[in-house]
């Protein structure tokens, strides 16, 4: 039953999943900026599709509802059984710009370069991507830290791996482009996933992708609004599909279930989740203005948007970590070649993903949260997953360190809480998850996994008024070289 439902959620993730991630993360979040082969590009360069033989003029201005020669509610003579050529393949771009500002009230400052790439040549794109060794050990050791990916499983690959299978398409604000994935042999588009990235496109030309965003939490936060801004416009564009307007719809997947992790995937889809709910709050408080004011002070973490009574004025606290006693023990310091910190902070977003992985990880038959808690099929259409999990509610900040001696690493991760309370409810939930995955307390109070284990180390959970530190190392007598209680 357990190893069923998350199979159902998985799929609920690649069904919902219009496009994964912006190019503004780290590791394995999104693609780089290099050249994709096998490509086929669309050519913007207006024409005439419509049926009936007759047009109505241009404008004598750029209007809402217009683009490159194309109305909103122009119907096209397409045929797509087999494909989209080049001028079909035009004149649904154009169409489905027209549409988006229609629909979001904004209007394009200039054209959206449109291209296609087979799956295979994505997934093979990204299995061949450049990563140090730093950043595989840094990123390995943060994803163990998470009890998502044991230390026999690489995290970047996994991450990889549930992307490809997932992926329909993505915006890269550096190359001011749109990539759409397609299972097909020959460019196929649905107008759902168009839509969603000519959003991207739409926030990049009106508001400026660029951002300073650097820790996982960060990015959480801020691709909540963006995404949450794309999902709220391709839902209103989609519902006007068969009434208000005629639509292109090309059967497209997302990939196969079995090649998600659920954990990862559960993970990856916050920002379309609890963005949805986000945005709808910012809307209800004053309309499309609201959202486009919080491009101005975008969400500063997870929290924010689970709870989004918080935003504006919450702001993460500074975390630090004492020099490990030990000096053994090395610093392990990813590339900077992103500009990433040399530290992660992981939120609640990334807390609760741990949580429901113990729901359908097939290692054993408990689980920390109950099934029914994860996700409401009632609003699976807007906010499907629930991530106010029960020890992630009052995450105030956090860092991670990561270290290595010997060939081996170990981890010191600190969070903070708004009070006293909430750090034991988080203390006492990763207890949980530890003893899920086959931890055993010992006389000095930290926890021994089980050699069978993917996760097999020595922890430690060390709960200080609002502040909790989770310490890991190869052994028990090791715990104490890294970090002194």
């Amino acid at each position: 039953m357990r190893r069923e439902f998350a199979v159902v959620c998985c799929a609920v993730i690649l069904l919902l999943a219009g496009c994964q991630g912006l190019d503004a993360g780290t590791s394995a979040e999104t693609p780089t900026d290099t050249e994709y082969v096998n490509t086929t590009t669309v050519v913007l360069d207006g024409g005439n599709l419509t049926d009936g033989g007759t047009t109505r003029p241009d404008p004598e201005r750029d209007r809402l509802g217009w683009e490159n020669g194309y109305w909103h509610n122009d119907s096209l003579n397409v045929s797509n059984g087999d494909g989209l050529n080049e001028s079909e393949l035009s004149a649904v771009v154009n169409r489905s710009m027209a549409r988006v500002e229609y629909v979001r009230g904004l209007e394009f400052e200039g054209a959206v370069p449109v291209r296609t790439v087979s799956r295979a040549s994505y997934r093979n794109r990204s299995a061949n991507a450049s990563h140090g060794d730093a950043l595989r050990t840094f990123d390995n050791a943060k994803f163990e830290a998470l009890f998502l990916v044991g230390e026999d499983t690489d995290s970047i690959e996994t991450q990889e791996s549930a992307l490809g299978a997932s992926v329909l398409g993505y915006y890269s604000p550096s190359l001011d482009e749109i990539v759409i994935v397609t299972d097909s042999e020959t460019p196929r588009i649905s107008e759902k996933t168009l839509s969603h990235e000519l959003v991207h496109a739409l926030q990049d030309q009106r508001f400026d992708l660029a951002s300073n965003a650097s820790t996982r939490d960060g990015l959480q936060g801020r691709n909540a609004l963006i995404e949450g801004d794309a999902k709220a416009t391709e839902t209103a564009y989609m519902d006007r599909c068969g009434t208000n307007w005629s639509c292109v719809t090309v059967g497209q997947s997302g990939g196969a279930a079995g090649d998600t992790h659920f954990g990862v995937s559960y993970m990856l889809y916050f920002p379309y989740s609890d963005g949805s709910s986000f945005v709808a709050t910012l809307r209800e408080r004053g309309g499309w203005d609201a959202v486009n004011d919080a491009y101005g002070d975008v969400p500063d973490g997870a929290r924010e948007v689970i709870t989004p009574s918080d935003y504006p004025e919450w702001e993460p606290r500074n975390v630090t970590i004492p020099q490990p006693p030990s000096g053994d023990w090395e610093r392990v310091r990813p590339s900077t070649d992103r500009d990433r910190p040399d530290y992660a902070t992981v939120g609640p977003s990334a807390i609760a993903a741990s949580l429901a992985y113990t729901t359908g990880d097939g290692y054993n038959d408990s689980s920390v949260v109950s099934q029914s808690q994860l996700a409401d099929y009632r609003t699976v259409r807007s906010d499907p997953y629930n991530y106010d999990l029960p020890g992630t509610s009052g995450w105030d900040g956090g860092r991670m360190q990561v270290y290595t001696k010997d060939g081996e690493t170990g981890y010191v991760w600190r969070t903070t809480w708004s009070d006293d309370a909430s750090a034991e409810r988080f203390a006492a939930a990763w207890a949980r998850v530890i003893q899920h995955w086959g931890g055993e307390r010992t006389a000095d109070g930290n926890w021994v996994i089980d050699g069978g284990s993917p996760f097999a180390d020595a922890v430690a959970v060390r709960v200080d008024g609002d502040t909790v530190t989770v310490v890991n190392a190869p052994t028990e007598a090791e715990l104490s070289e890294l970090y002194d209680a």
